[in-house]
């Protein structure tokens, strides 16, 4: 098993941070881009009660099971596209390593 992975997170400015994430302490993708000094909000702290850790998953991975609160909260959401997740809700493990993702723009 790796002992981490590596993603990008591309920001609002379109700039591309590419971030090595440790496995085995149950991040999920909000918190390393907290973590990371990008502008991610996680009003909810993670719950799938708000869409301010909105994200657009850019590379080919298949992570498009979203639970019914997270697809509650994305019909709510501002330019949620086919792509769109929840950052809060991707769990990183060792099958998202290569992950690019760009954060969604926010809505008034």
């Amino acid at each position: 098993m790796k002992e981490s992975i590596n993603i990008t997170i591309i920001d609002r400015q379109d700039v591309p941070h590419e971030i090595e994430v440790p496995l085995g302490v149950d991040l999920n993708l909000m918190e390393v881009a907290k973590a990371s000094e990008l502008p991610v909000e996680g009003t909810c702290g993670g719950m799938a009660l708000c869409a301010s850790c909105h994200c657009y998953v850019q590379s080919e991975h298949d992570i498009f099971d979203r639970s019914d609160d997270e697809e509650d909260m994305l019909d709510q959401a501002f330019f949620v596209e086919d792509n769109s997740r929840l950052s809060c809700q991707v769990k990183m493990e060792e099958e998202m390593d290569g992950l690019v993702v760009k954060l969604a723009e926010v809505g008034d």
